[in-house]
């Protein structure tokens, strides 16, 4: 099942967690463990980044993306790290850098780092915007579905698949919105103005995007969750090429596993084609309504082709009500 490797890693990280006082942690300085009763939900937060941290030094990145696209792979190797962990101790310098990173640290959220000129991006090196969540707090799983995004997020910055990427972007942008949304937005890449900022459609593109949501549709920017195919800027803004779309097709995968939206919106041929792994362009996919996975899926064009192409808003505009009906949403009084 898809996900499934992801979430044994939250689910160990967290049993980690709940059971730190009775784990030997085996460290060089006999460093004391702390009462489960004594962390308070942001240790656990910090704690938890902490430990998938030291997974992906330890060379267990790939188990999250593995489950992201089977499962099992990541379980098993789950398994064989833990086994690995507790027979081999941390070496001091790892320990210290640890122990100093608990001491210093005062949120639930890790913060970013610069990275080092045109150098290869490593889980050290990777600056990025930690992902803050809108919608209703109270609502159920949003804490924990948070919690999971950030996890994604900070995967996403310390990924460096694609070496022209990873060299020429300010940061990552892993996307925004509302964890526990029923309708996703997912775009192609980002611009400069995301590229700048952090987060995905923040310029011209984006502005338009707000009011196709909000005048259009007549729902908050807040209620939905957007993201792009790739989470790095392609340079000169050219199209994500397929080899970098599938590089990040986990991250994509993951993210839809956690939010589990029952409809998506997708912005754009290159966002259409990739989710849904065909070779049609958007003109013969928009006007009905696909399934992904048991979601509905609706595509539409680009807000940056809008922008360019504006006789195209009345297509665009159809395609929101065609996604309107799907969702049982009432188009919004004029």
């Amino acid at each position: 099942m898809k996900g499934r490797g992801f979430e044994n890693v939250v689910g160990a990280a967290r049993l980690y967690i709940n059971n730190i006082d009775k784990i030997e942690r085996n460290d060089r300085d006999g460093a004391k463990t702390m009462e489960p009763e004594k962390l308070s939900k942001t240790s656990t937060t910090r704690y938890l980044y902490e430990y998938l941290e030291d997974l992906s030094r330890a060379g267990a990145q790939d188990f999250y993306v593995g489950g992201a696209r089977g499962g099992r792979t990541g379980q098993n190797g789950m398994r064989r790290q833990n086994r690995q962990n507790a027979e081999n101790a941390e070496s001091a310098e790892s320990v210290s850098a640890t122990q100093t990173r608990r001491a210093s640290t005062q949120s639930s959220r890790p913060e970013p780092v610069e990275a080092s000129g045109g150098a290869p991006v490593s889980a050290a090196s990777a600056p990025f915007r930690v992902f803050e969540p809108t919608g209703d707090a109270t609502a159920p799983e949003f804490a924990e579905r948070t919690d999971r995004l950030r996890v994604i997020c900070a995967d996403v910055a310390r990924c460096a698949r694609c070496a022209e990427l990873a060299a020429s972007r300010t940061q990552t942008v892993f996307g925004s919105g509302n964890p526990t949304a029923e309708l996703v937005f997912v775009g192609e890449g980002p611009g400069a103005d995301e590229d700048a900022q952090g987060l995905p459609f923040v310029g011209r593109s984006g502005k338009l995007l707000t009011d196709m949501i909000e005048k259009g549709m007549g729902i908050p920017r807040d209620s939905v969750f957007i993201c792009n195919v790739v989470r790095c800027r392609p340079p000169q803004n050219r199209n994500p090429r397929p080899d970098e779309a599938a590089a990040c097709r986990p991250f994509l995968d993951a993210t839809l596993d956690v939010v589990r939206p029952k409809f998506i919106c997708c912005l754009g041929s290159i966002a259409a084609k990739n989710l849904l792994g065909v070779d049609v362009p958007i003109g013969r996919l928009r006007g009905k309504a696909h399934d992904y996975r048991g979601m509905k899926v609706v595509c539409t064009y680009h807000p940056a082709y809008l922008l360019r192409n504006p006789p195209a808003k009345k297509d665009a505009w159809a395609d929101l009500q065609l996604l309107m009906r799907e969702m049982g949403t009432p188009a919004p009084t004029k």
